[in-house]
Formats: C-alpha cells, structure tokens, sequence
C-alpha cells in the first residue's frame, strides 16, 4: 500500500527527540511522502535540513502561513520570493487567513494570501490553503484570483457541504485528516457525497490526531487511520483509496 501524507510538520519541535524513528514508522505502514508546509522564515533551514536527509520522501513548500503575518509581513514575504526564485518547491503554502487567534490581521493576511496566490501562478505551482473561521474571507480573495492556472489542497477541510463544493470549483482539492474521525468533525455525514478524486489525505502532525489517539501528538504514519475511515465512508477497499488519493496528490503536486 502506498500512502501519502499531503501535511506534515515533521521539522516541528515536537519530533525532536525521536524525528527519524517517526519517518521510518511511517515508511515502513506505506507512507512514502510527505509533503512539508512552510510557516515562517525560522523554519526554513530546518526544512532544508529535512529534505537533504529524506531527499526520496520529503518535499518541500515555500510560504507564509496566516498566523505568522505580523508588522514585519513584508520581509517575510520577501524571504518567501527570494526562495521560490531560487529553487523548485512542490506548493506555496501553507497560506490562507485564520480569524481564530487574531481578527485585527485580516487586512494584511489578505494581501498575504493574494500576493502568495500570484506567485503560485507566475512558478506555476498548486497552493495549500489553511482556513480557519474564515471561509467567506477566503473564497473573496479565491473569487478575485480564480483561473484555470489557480489550483491546489484546501489544507485541513472542515466546513460545510456547499464549501467543499465551493472550494472544488477553483479546482481545489480536499485535504482531509483527524478531523474525519472525530465524533463531532462532521464532515463524515457529507463526504460520501463528494467523489473521492477531490480528496487527498493528510495527518497535519503534530496537530489533531485522528481517534484513537485524538489529543495526543499527531505523526505521519496515522495518515493510515484517516484512509481506513474514508475506506469506511466509502464503502471501498483501503488500498483502492490509497491508491486514488496517492494518485490525487500527484496530480496536483505533479510528483
């Protein structure tokens, strides 16, 4: 079975202590890539570092996520153009707006997300997408960008049936992790609805492990759970939704 995780931070401190014994885990229950999202320029190093030990399984996405847009946007965001002129990354991401922890940033994320969004365009790259409480906010600025060179993983989806169904027509894919599994995620009751080539998988560790481990650290190789339940969900065998999911994210990540 060949599984890939489409969101992971496997640079985060929270993988210091055993970071390679969690890859190898992973590796060894199929997942053979992974997909690594960009926070801010204080992680760009670890990435590099991440990438050149795991070159056959790690990739690499260069961008400023929402919650790390503060006074100083504008030099990160020139950290971000100087690393995309520089080499090839598989996505721009993760970027998008989060209204959760800070509403009074609204304006400067949406230049942010727009911004990031034409530079996924100009290198010809898929975006990652991270919304949180922000759904309108976020199909705004998708309106104003929307076109056939505009695609990517909607990271982490969460919403409503018509948002998955908004989201899928600017040629977003759905990113679905943990929150499947969870009693109150919801977006079981829908899913079945949606044809299973919008979706790829994603674990988003160390962040919301799927049930059993819900509250615990998350890691890469619980991508497996989430596929088990969408195996469920679609009444489909795991390896059949193994298959397409992989299949999913190399279309849009062109890996």
């Amino acid at each position: 079975m060949n599984l890939t995780d489409t969101h992971t931070h496997l640079y985060s401190e929270e993988f210091q202590e055993d970071r390679d014994e969690i890859i190898q885990k992973a590796i060894s229950l199929g997942v053979t890539k992974f997909f690594i999202p960009s926070i801010d320029s204080s992680y760009t190093s670890k990435m590099y570092e991440l990438e050149a030990r795991y070159p056959e399984n790690i990739f690499l996405m260069m961008g400023l996520h929402p919650c790390y847009v503060k006074e100083n946007y504008e030099e990160e965001l020139a950290h971000v153009e100087a690393e995309l002129s520089k080499r090839k990354f598989a996505a721009i991401g993760e970027i998008g707006i989060d209204l959760y922890w800070d509403k009074t940033t609204l304006g400067i994320q949406k230049v942010a997300f727009q911004r990031q969004i034409q530079w996924a365009k100009k290198y010809k790259l898929p975006i990652n997408i991270h919304c949180r409480e922000a759904f309108d906010e976020i199909f705004e600025v998708l309106e104003l960008e929307k076109s056939d060179d505009l695609f990517g993983i909607f990271h982490c989806f969460s919403g409503t049936y018509a948002q998955a169904l908004q989201a899928i027509s600017y040629n977003m894919k759905l990113g679905i992790g943990g929150v499947v599994t969870f009693k109150n995620g919801k977006i079981d009751q829908f899913l079945h609805q949606i044809d299973i080539r919008h979706i790829v998988l994603e674990t988003d560790a160390p962040y919301l492990a799927p049930a059993p481990f819900r509250g615990k650290r998350n890691e890469s190789g619980y991508v497996t759970l989430v596929a088990q339940k969408l195996a469920e969900i679609y009444a489909m065998p795991l390896e059949e939704v193994a298959r397409i999911t992989t299949e999913n994210a190399r279309a849009v990540f062109a890996m």
